[in-house]
């Protein structure tokens, strides 16, 4: 892990809500102050967001809200997915006024693209961005695998500074980590929560993961035990983060894990388990069944 402008750890930060689904200023302050105290920065309007289920005026207002919240000599990465460039645009013109400084982009979703199409969207958006952009390689949510050589390809761009890649694959981490773990000019973001550690420990320059909504320490004590090369450390971090994943994501949907994630940081009182249509809350028990397994981590370890 070097010393690159973009990296260390990066919360994919939850949209918190009202109960009228507006979003709630006080508890995002809890939140980033949660994150500073643990030196990670937050990454908001992402997947963990919630970010395709809001309007683009939502977004805008929590773009400035978060920019208010920012610590000074800190970065702020916002998201700014969309099936319309133009709204993407828009989203990273609103964000660079509101004091962002990264913006990150998944590729279109709704028409499959060739390479050549995927390339020209991306160099499109970043010449047309007003601030750094990063790529965001989900699956998951996209159901498109950017190929490795289309990425690299676009990592020559001078506006497009890094990727995050949360797709599980341990061969493409590791192709992804020889092409451009020594690359100054480009970041490499880890967004598969289950290869932190070893992630960290092969040169990736930072990592992305959405436990760190709930508990950011553990966090902060991986990237210090790497940095210091403490690799027990670093791994008994990454136990503690697979056992807390565990908890709110095993048996559930990605939506299903956002509204468990909601209801750890209720419990801690960081925000409401308000989740935004077309996601639903589960029930009562289920709740109460997640915080007791949850509270049998020892996080103090």
């Amino acid at each position: 892990m070097g010393n690159k402008k973009y990296s260390g750890v990066i919360i994919p930060t939850v949209t918190p809500l009202t109960a009228s689904f507006a979003l709630d200023v006080t508890a995002l302050e809890k939140m980033f102050a949660h994150f500073y105290a643990h030196d990670a920065l937050p990454f908001i309007l992402g997947t963990t967001g919630e970010a395709a289920s809001f309007s683009i005026a939502f977004k805008i207002n929590f773009l400035q809200e978060a920019g208010k919240l920012k610590k000074p000599n800190t970065l702020l990465y916002a998201g700014i997915s969309s099936n319309c460039i133009e709204e993407s645009i828009a989203l990273a013109a609103a964000a660079k006024d509101a004091g962002v400084d990264v913006v990150v982009a998944t590729i279109p979703n709704y028409y499959a693209l060739t390479e050549e199409q995927t390339i020209h969207y991306f160099e499109s958006l970043a010449n047309a961005s007003a601030l750094p952009l990063i790529i965001y390689n989900i699956p998951a949510t996209t159901h498109v695998s950017l190929s490795l050589n289309v990425i690299d390809t676009l990592s020559k761009h001078p506006n497009i500074v890094g990727c995050k890649d949360s797709e599980r694959s341990d061969e493409r981490l590791a192709q992804s980590l020889h092409l451009w773990k020594d690359r100054k000019d480009f970041s490499f973001f880890v967004g598969w929560a289950a290869r932190s550690a070893p992630a960290l420990l092969a040169g990736a320059d930072g990592i992305i993961p959405s436990t760190g909504n709930v508990v950011a320490s553990i966090y902060k004590k991986m990237i210090d035990a790497v940095t210091n090369g403490d690799k027990n450390t670093a791994q008994a971090m990454q136990v503690l983060s697979d056992n807390a994943g565990a908890v709110y994501q095993e048996g559930k949907t990605l939506g299903q894990s956002l509204w468990a994630l909601k209801t750890l940081m209720h419990h801690y009182q960081l925000c409401a388990p308000y989740v935004q249509a077309p996601l639903l809350p589960m029930h009562a028990n289920e709740a109460a069944v997640l915080i007791q397994n949850f509270e049998k981590i020892n996080f103090n370890s």
